[in-house]
């Protein structure tokens, strides 16, 4: 059983950093595609990140540049480094993993795994 747990975010002002971090049991992060979304509030669910098993990664261009995704195989563990964050980056962030799928930030908000989420609250 697939199971993503993630922590970090909390409340941070703008222009400063935040780390999401993801533990992954029941799969492999390196052997699937991994990826990260959000909610904010009021819309709809939309890609940030996503890194294949290759270690390609894509971001949305509304992160790009900001937003570093990346994968810790030994720790089994997805991890979502925010730099210069904006109030426009609040919304609750979810983990997402999926297998045999086009693996980029547009595809991950229909990927069958998802964590519980975890929330970022950036101030102005």
């Amino acid at each position: 059983q697939v199971q993503l747990v993630e922590s970090g975010g909390g409340s941070v002002e703008a222009g400063g950093s935040s780390r999401l971090s993801c533990v992954a049991s029941g799969v492999t992060v390196n052997r699937l595609c991994m990826g990260w979304i959000r909610q904010a509030p009021g819309k709809g669910r939309e890609g940030v990140a996503a890194v294949d098993n290759y270690g390609v990664a894509s971001y949305a261009d509304s992160v790009k540049g900001r937003f570093t995704i990346s994968v810790d195989s030994a720790k089994n563990t997805l991890y979502l480094e925010m730099n210069s964050v904006k109030p426009d980056d609040t919304a609750v962030y979810y983990c997402v993993a999926d297998g045999g799928v086009r693996c980029e930030w547009e595809t991950a908000p229909y990927f069958h795994n998802r964590g519980q989420g975890t929330q970022l609250t950036v101030s102005s």
